[in-house]
């Protein structure tokens, strides 16, 4: 699904090149739920940029869906994302002018669709109900993001990218959200990155990633065989991406 080969990026400070990143290199099969983690400048938000194509590499490619990214033109790519990506960020980005309905649409108005039916089922299935002519404004910070997680499921799309969904939110609203973000994972089956400082979050992937410096220096899935073994040997050994219980319903 996703295949970054010696994905490089630099940028100029003070006249001299500054690599964020170096020669990464994996991949990701379709539905994983993997989580990127590593310290602040570790360049995990701009690795995610170049996986969803906002952002254009230095070297290397981005193969998503089967199109390498770096080949494609501006408009190539805003039709890519708006077929096949969902996005959700830290400070929501919902539009304030419009309710959460109509935040929730937009995504399939760009489409031609009128997408009201569809705005309605996601909405109620993020727990809104009863909520959708309400304003940003008027919702709570795990609301808004609860809007967003719909906004970004609506063109139901074959890839999530996540940047600190939880960020921005207490402990019990972040629980909630990731909550909804894992069912919908499954109940879709779409493949979803997300980066996060948040490490209980992250343990709920079935595979992370670790970057420090701009470079790989951790990935759980060099050990996926071994631990599918021991999994073999030990039934009662609980998979890697069950959540705990704080984040499961009573």
């Amino acid at each position: 699904m996703i295949r970054t080969e010696s994905l490089t990026k630099e940028y100029l400070s003070g006249g001299r090149p500054l690599t964020v990143l170096k020669n990464i290199t994996f991949e990701i099969p379709s539905g994983e739920l993997v989580a990127i983690v590593g310290p602040s400048g570790s360049g995990k938000t701009t690795l995610l940029g170049l996986l969803a194509g906002l952002d254009r590499p230095s070297s290397g490619r981005v193969i998503v869906d089967g199109q390498d990214l770096t080949r494609l033109d501006e408009d190539a790519l805003a039709r890519f994302r708006g077929e096949r990506v969902g996005f959700v960020f830290q400070t929501f980005h919902l539009l304030p002018t419009l309710t959460a309905r109509e935040n929730v649409q937009v995504p399939l108005e760009l489409r031609g669709e009128d997408g009201g039916a569809r705005a309605d089922e996601l909405l109620a299935r993020v727990g809104l109900q009863g909520r959708e002519h309400h304003y940003p404004a008027q919702l709570s910070g795990g609301e808004q993001q609860r809007v967003a997680l719909a906004r970004a499921f609506s063109n139901r799309p074959k890839i999530l990218f996540a940047d600190e969904p939880t960020g921005n939110l207490d402990g019990a609203t972040g629980a909630r959200v990731v909550e909804i973000m894992l069912e919908l994972n499954r109940e879709f089956g779409t493949t979803t990155v997300l980066v996060t400082h948040d490490m209980d979050l992250a343990r709920l992937a079935r595979r992370v990633i670790r970057l420090a410096d701009g470079v790989v220096v951790g990935d759980t899935a060099e050990g996926a065989g071994k631990a599918e073994e021991a999994g073999n040997e030990s039934p009662a050994t609980p998979a890697a991406s069950a959540p705990p219980a704080s984040l499961t319903r009573p």
